[in-house]
């Protein structure tokens, strides 16, 4: 197999091949002649576009959510926005409660707030721990980990003011190129949220959450700060948690032109792991784990502390945001049966980046430049030692896992006529992994490779009426493997990085009481990271070719007004996604289904809303039929449907009240798997969800 890294596929066709230098082209055009424009403002074919100064309830380094939605909107692709009103009305524990009605992400918890897995259009399906294949931000800064993996638990849903779904290249702004883009957690601001804030919620399971927030603005200052508590004895044996989290900012604005802001976050994180279970086992009895859980105390502890910073400056026509951020985690996580380690990690990563934006008019046509620098670095002490009861015993193996990424990117959008942009983008990534082996005994597997690439973007965005859009894009996007996947070959040096180029087509807006979000996609991949099993060793490697294609629709529907009282109404929303994932003609698994995600995810909701301030309605989590759990396409997981419902009183003054019942039909059904290259019944690659559960919240804001 060939160890060099390329850019593109080995054989594309003569219209790919043009493809980016017309993107470099266009990119490279429009944004000198910005840069000119920006030069020479007094000269009269340049008409520069006034930037009135931010109210000052709005925060310059934090837009609000309302701001943030006329941006994201600018996007010429697949994109979404989640305010915390549409979260907090409920339970609040993990990111699939935020993401649950974005068409074409699947996230699912494995148990409690540990370890969701995190996948848009079907990234990273080969991994239901720790995540790749999309970018993880707070407040546009990376937490995702130098080598490309990232976790989610360290995100606790009641911290956040509204959430940022960039799919795939449209995550472009912040540098990402990956098949499944970014997410962004917003944080709250003393100036989008001042007062105080109490929370507390009780359920099932022995669930209690606590939250306290408070914020103000202080002429120039502001300041946000929430600590969180929550602790679980779970729905499974041996799945005991407790959480403690912080999330805090303070800013300080020079005048009405700059801003900067100060971010803090800590977690100390103790969470007992069950096992997973055969598909019969976690149907018939969901509850149980294997004794292996208690013999080796098997648990995934995280002592985490993360700070950056951002300042944005206001230009005339646009804005400078520039940061740097430091964290640090400790990870000590005990397993048991067929991996006998207690994994011991100390890791730090940091970084920093720079972001311009302009608006001018050229030609007397609009015209929008954005570019940007990101620098990542990162290293991981990873030592295993064999478990004992839970704690460590002799010394297996000890790395050092050394990450460096540099990012260049720009995009450009030239409006040819007022409703209609012409979109021209382009990112390099320079990455770079070092493998130290420290532990000698068995051989040296120390290793360094470089995985470099360019991703180019081409699209465009019809406003073809008011609050109505219509866009496409072709773009291009390359993965280099993290550890997660080096470190299981056994420091395998074939691996290759992953490379997509996407083609969507969609249509969002809203008119009277109907809101849409549709899109449709077909992503081509070369050298997809998947398992294989070679003389009965399991271990990573590139897939030849893959499909990745679906159908992603949203929305929600004022049905009916005035129904018992004036300013009432019953309303509907919904979040579809049709997901077909497949080997194209490989030597092994021809054309069978890519293992880990269902072709079919519904979720829907219907909710009555009573002037007075009281709601209720029930929801549905519907998977119509199973999905494999291997690339042979041997094992499937089984069909399921979820009834909840929600219910919530708003006393007014700032206290409120909620119910929210999951699972009422207590249907057992799996949750979340782990993926093989074959699988048999015997196979333990299935994690129950949670039984019947309710759960009741008080929040008093004052």
């Amino acid at each position: 197999m060939k160890t060099k890294t390329t850019t593109f596929f080995a054989a594309r066709t003569a219209a790919e091949q043009v493809a980016p230098r017309f993107a470099l082209a266009l990119l490279g055009a429009t944004t000198t002649i910005a840069l000119l424009a920006h030069d020479a403002r007094s000269q009269t074919v340049t008409q520069p576009i006034t930037v009135t100064a931010t109210p000052e309830d709005e925060a310059i380094t934090v837009p609000n959510a309302e701001e943030a939605k006329k941006r994201i909107e600018k996007t010429a692709g697949g994109v979404d926005i989640v305010p915390a009103e549409e979260v907090r009305d409920g339970r609040a524990n993990s990111v699939k409660d935020i993401l649950d009605y974005v068409p074409g992400v699947f996230a699912q918890s494995k148990y409690g707030q540990e370890d969701s897995r995190l996948s848009i259009r079907g990234s990273g399906l080969s991994r239901n721990v720790h995540l790749r294949g999309t970018r993880i931000l707070r407040d546009g800064i990376p937490i995702t980990d130098a080598d490309g993996a990232g976790d989610t638990m360290e995100v606790d849903p009641l911290t956040v003011d509204y959430t940022e779904i960039y799919k795939g290249a449209n995550a472009l702004q912040y540098g990402a190129s990956l098949l499944g883009g970014a997410v962004n957690f917003v944080s709250p601001t003393g100036r989008s949220n001042p007062g105080f804030l109490l929370r507390q919620e009780f359920g099932s399971f022995d669930s209690m959450r606590t939250q306290f927030g408070a914020g103000a603005a202080l002429g120039n200052y502001d300041y946000y700060i929430t600590p969180t508590y929550s602790h679980s004895s779970g729905f499974r044996d041996h799945t005991d948690q407790d959480y403690k989290r912080l999330n805090g900012n303070i800013g300080y604005r020079f005048g009405d032109g700059a801003e900067t802001r100060f971010f803090l976050s800590a977690a100390d994180i103790n969470q007992k792991i069950p096992s997973s279970l055969t598909k019969a086992q976690a149907l018939s009895n969901p509850q149980q784990t294997s004794p292996n859980s208690f013999i080796g105390n098997t648990k995934r502890n995280i002592d985490s502390l993360r700070g950056a910073n951002k300042t944005t400056f206001l230009t005339d026509s646009g804005e400078v945001t520039v940061g740097a951020f430091a964290a640090r985690k400790d990870l000590f996580h005990p397993l048991f049966g067929g991996f006998n380690r207690v994994l011991d990690h100390y890791e730090e990563n940091g970084g920093g980046f720079a972001r311009w934006t302009d608006e001018q008019q050229l030609a007397g046509h609009r015209n929008e430049t954005t570019l940007g620098v990101n620098v990542f670095g990162g290293r991981l002490e990873a030592k295993q030692f064999n478990n004992v009861s839970g704690s460590r015993g002799a010394l297996l193996s000890d790395a050092d896992q050394i990450s460096r990424t540099w990012e260049v990117y720009g995009e450009n959008a030239f409006y040819v006529l007022p409703t209609v942009a012409l979109i021209g983008g382009l990112q390099g990534t320079f990455a770079y992994r070092e493998y130290h082996d420290e532990f000698l005994g068995d051989g040296n597997a120390s290793f360094k490779r470089n995985y470099d690439s360019i991703n180019p973007k081409l699209g465009s965005r019809w406003d073809y009426a008011p609050q109505q859009q219509a866009f496409a894009n072709l773009s291009w996007s390359t993965e280099p493997p993290p550890f997660s996947e080096l470190g299981t070959t056994g420091v395998q040096s074939d691996i290759r990085a992953q490379e997509s180029k996407t083609l969507e087509l969609g249509l969002r807006g809203r008119t009277g009481d109907v809101a849409w979000d549709a899109a449709v996609y077909r992503a081509w991949l070369q050298n997809e990271l998947q398992f294989q099993t070679v003389n009965n060793i399991t271990n990573v490697f590139n897939a030849d070719k893959t499909i990745h294609q679906g159908l992603e629709l949203g929305g929600d529907w004022t049905a009916l007004r005035d129904l018992a009282a004036t300013g009432d109404r019953l309303a509907l929303r919904g979040a579809y996604t049709f997901s077909d994932f497949r080997f194209d003609d490989d030597a092994v698994y021809r054309d069978n289904d890519i293992p880990g995600a269902p072709k079919h995810v519904l979720r829907a909701e219907l909710r009555y809303s009573h002037v007075s301030g009281w709601y209720a309605g029930p929801n549905v989590e519907w998977v119509p039929q199973g999905y494999y759990v291997d690339n042979a396409n041997t094992l499937k997981t089984e069909a399921y449907a979820l009834l909840g419902a929600k219910a919530g009183y708003d006393f007014g003054g700032g206290l409120k009240v909620f119910i929210d019942g999951r699972n009422l039909l207590d249907k057992a059904y799996i949750s979340n798997t782990s993926v093989a290259a074959t699988a048999t019944a015997a196979s333990t690659l299935f994690n129950p969800g949670d039984g019947r559960a309710v759960y009741l919240g008080v929040e008093y804001r004052w």
